[in-house]
């Protein structure tokens, strides 16, 4: 058994020259805050962020312009509250249709990757 803990950071991709998008979606709207990447990967593009401990998304240049076919959850404090501050910044949201007693949504970010926004009341359901 390897023993694993925890997700340190979870990788997106973006096109070259999306620093700006990201900083506008990533630290704007979800309010995340920039963290400088290490000098030795500087020169390749992208941008980091982090939110609490344990919270971290890496945005890295990626050839072809495609959005990841995998998706990250993220939790919020209130989901109703999350919802109203997309609506507001013209974020377009995907309801859930699963059918599973979860309140959840998707969103997209500016470069089309799909983004899993949980409830905290509903935080670890993939565990039970």
């Amino acid at each position: 058994m390897i023993g694993l803990l925890a997700i340190d950071h979870v990788q997106l991709g973006m096109p070259s020259g999306g620093e700006d998008r990201a900083r506008e979606f990533y630290g704007g709207v979800l309010g995340l805050r920039e963290v400088a990447k290490p000098d030795a990967l500087g020169g390749r593009g992208g941008v980091w962020f982090a939110g609490g401990p344990g919270f971290a998304v890496h945005l890295g240049v990626e050839a072809g312009d495609r959005p990841a076919r995998s998706h990250p959850a993220f939790v919020v404090e209130d989901l109703s509250a999350a919802r109203d501050v997309l609506d507001a910044a013209g974020i377009a949201i995907e309801e859930d249709e699963s059918g599973l007693a979860v309140a959840r949504c998707y969103i997209r970010d500016p470069f089309g990757n799909r983004i899993e926004l949980v409830d905290a009341a509903d935080a670890g359901f993939s565990e039970r």
